[in-house]
């Protein structure tokens, strides 16, 4: 079995913190490993960002990542990515057909790689597995600003891609949930697949031990952790807010309380 993994925007490989380079980077990366660690073949295809970047990477056993130079090799605005998606579409049919490949299935990830994909499923004849990771409406619920909003564009998009591919992937019930009611989805159309953990990097450690390694205070001092990249989206204030509440609530935990917030830059 051959898949097409499509992370158009952002490459899998990209180093992480960024803002368009987290959490559905490391889920496209390791989903393409374990499948290659089990005998599946995977091209993922992204937007090459560096002039010198070779067009194929052999990441792992059986995966390779493919970059194509489309628009400036450089990075830019993701919104920008649908002007040059008809030339992307192109170098993913020209790299296959130049290689002799065929492929089982698309899998897509996010907005924008759908669009791909459903060019490509044209092309190739093949399904399209796709996962959102985001959904504009959603996001639009909670911006606070119009520099936080999705644009109109976006979610039109997303509800012609629910209504046109093969399956949808969803890591929750809620967020199933949220397409039904957002987009009119077809709920017999997404499978809810939760999302993996690396168990070798994060299992139980002994949480003395943890603590005094990281200079933490010891208990019976509670602490909240976040991990996230900071900025507003990510609900930092919700944090904050919490805290100030328990500390209201129980009184008896001033002093004994802290929250702790790691991540990169905004």
């Amino acid at each position: 079995m051959r898949i097409a993994m499509l992370s158009i925007h952002s490459s899998p490989i990209a180093a992480l913190g960024g803002k368009e380079a987290g959490g559905m980077n490391v889920y496209v990366r390791e989903l393409s490993r374990e499948l290659g660690e089990r005998g599946i073949k995977v091209d993922m295809f992204t937007r090459s960002q560096d002039p010198a970047a070779l067009m194929v990477t052999q990441l792992e056993r059986n995966v390779r990542v493919v970059n194509l130079h489309t628009g400036p090799s450089a990075p830019y605005d993701k919104n920008w990515v649908l002007t040059y998606m008809p030339e992307f579409v192109s170098r993913a049919r020209c790299f296959a057909d130049g290689e002799d490949l065929t492929y089982d299935f698309i899998h897509s990830h996010y907005w924008l790689s759908g669009e791909a994909a459903l060019a490509l499923r044209r092309s190739w004849g093949v399904p399209v597995v796709h996962m959102f990771h985001t959904l504009g409406a959603m996001k639009n619920q909670v911006a606070r600003g119009d520099e936080e909003r999705e644009t109109e564009r976006r979610i039109a998009i997303e509800r012609n891609q629910i209504a046109a591919m093969d399956t949808i992937v969803a890591a929750t019930p809620l967020d199933r949930a949220q397409m039904v009611a957002n987009y009119a989805a077809d709920p017999a159309q997404i499978a809810v697949v939760p999302c993996g953990v690396d168990l070798q990097r994060f299992r139980p450690q002994d949480m003395v031990a943890a603590r005094a390694a990281l200079d933490l205070p010891a208990a019976p001092h509670r602490l909240v952790l976040l991990v996230g990249r900071i900025e507003p989206l990510k609900g930092i204030d919700a944090l904050i807010r919490a805290i100030a509440l328990l500390r209201e609530r129980r009184p008896e935990w001033r002093g004994q309380l802290s929250a702790l917030v790691v991540g990169g830059g905004p």
